[in-house]
């Protein structure tokens, strides 16, 4: 999708701080971290949203769940914990139109989120 930040992300058009990436996923660091640790892990293909997945989709998102697993596990984050995001179409927050997830982990999290 030409339009589409976080196309442009994986396309190289627009820098990122990247911090993984494979053949199916790249993962960055927020612009605007809401925690001291704050990635975005995206696929490489576009999906506008959660609600836009069909079931030819189940490997790729089992895979970027392996992947934010592995991201904890890597920055030491999996065993104090961490938190994963998906915000869906406007009202679930989303803000920008290709399915993303937050990890969100170096403090507390509070319930309910807000």
């Amino acid at each position: 999708m030409k339009d589409c930040l976080f196309c442009k992300i994986v396309a190289g058009e627009i820098p990122a701080r990247i911090v993984y990436e494979d053949e199916q996923v790249v993962a960055f660091e927020d612009v605007n971290p809401q925690a001291p640790e704050h990635l975005l892990v995206i696929p490489r293909r576009h999906i506008v949203s959660l609600a836009d997945a069909e079931p030819e989709d189940a490997a790729l998102l089992g895979h970027i769940q392996c992947v934010i697993a592995e991201l904890a596990r890597a920055r030491g984050c999996a065993e104090p914990g961490f938190r994963v995001v998906n915000n869906c179409n406007a009202d679930g927050g989303q803000e920008v139109g290709h399915i993303h997830y937050h990890v969100l982990a170096g403090r507390k999290m509070e319930w309910p989120p807000g």
